[in-house]
């Protein structure tokens, strides 16, 4: 996290909703957040029988092409069907699109990373072509996980104490962890501004210029004693750390899958509503809870 974002996300009045308006640095990473949610949702409603992940993948790139995007955290991914669950899910090719087809009632996920300004973004979102009671009753579910983050990051508890506790509520709920499957089992991951450029090469579907910003991250980390993945292993044990986090929770149930990604902004503010917010509450699925209460 730059050290301007940091002074603005620490400094009065910068939450996103609890009094006055964010500072010119997070108005950016929330400006491109809410273009990737308008991009999953212009695609979403173009889903029809018959297409496959690497359609709606490509779809996702076009629209936002579209819109001046050139760069990625990472190029945009689509799971259909029991993928959304990542069912036998061993080896990270795996996570690519592949050639299945959208069906009636079927659930499906897209995750897409751009940057924009220099600005990154990683988001999730979930649907399915149809109805779909059980993958109606995770996403309602996951509302509970958000709470549980933001109010233990609040609490500044060790990123693997919160890990455990976020698998202990999904036992309790009676799912399966599936973003334990993702590389280093991150149920999130740090993100930053990265330098303009007209274009930018990726390596296996990741920015070059994100991974160069991660892999700094992850040496300075290693140095102080804390990273940039957050998992469930040792190198996660340390409080969280003041940045950007894209944080995603994914529920798994019966080769069903559901889960959200958005911003999680931590701050060094002593005051408790300042020193973690999330950067927008109005997204998909937080105005699916409210719609629903």
């Amino acid at each position: 996290m730059t050290s301007a974002v940091a002074a603005e996300a620490a400094s009065p009045g910068t939450s996103s909703g609890k009094g006055g308006g964010l500072g010119a640095e997070l108005r950016g990473f929330r400006e491109v957040q809410r273009l990737a949610y308008e991009c999953a949702e212009a695609v979403a409603a173009q889903l029809k029988p018959g297409v496959t992940e690497r359609e709606a993948a490509r779809m996702q790139r076009e629209w936002l092409r579209e819109r001046g995007v050139r760069d990625w955290f990472h190029l945009p991914f689509a799971w259909f069907g029991d993928r959304t669950a990542f069912v036998d899910f061993r080896i990270p090719l795996q996570f690519f699109p592949t050639s299945r087809r959208l069906e009636a009632g079927m659930p499906f996920i897209l995750d897409l990373a751009p940057v924009y300004k220099g600005f990154t973004a990683d988001i999730g979102y979930s649907g399915s072509l149809g109805p779909n009671l059980l993958q109606d009753k995770l996403l309602a579910d996951l509302e509970a996980h958000r709470e549980l983050i933001l109010r233990e990051v609040r609490e500044r508890r060790p990123l693997r104490e919160i890990y455990q506790d976020v698998d202990r509520l999904m036992v309790r709920q009676g799912y399966a962890n599936r973003h334990r499957a993702y590389p280093f089992g991150v149920i999130a991951h740090k993100v930053d501004r990265v330098r303009e450029r007209r274009w930018s090469p990726n390596l296996f579907g990741f920015g070059t210029q994100s991974l160069k910003g991660l892999a700094s991250d992850a040496l300075h980390g290693h140095r102080d004693g804390w990273s940039p993945l957050w998992s469930p292993y040792r190198f996660s044990d340390h409080p969280p750390r003041p940045g950007l986090w894209a944080v995603e929770p994914h529920l798994g149930f019966r080769g069903t899958g559901a889960k959200f990604e958005e911003i999680l902004v931590v701050t060094d503010s002593e005051d408790p509503e300042q020193s973690a917010f999330w950067l927008d509450d109005d997204l998909p699925h937080v105005r699916r809870w409210a719609e629903d209460k």
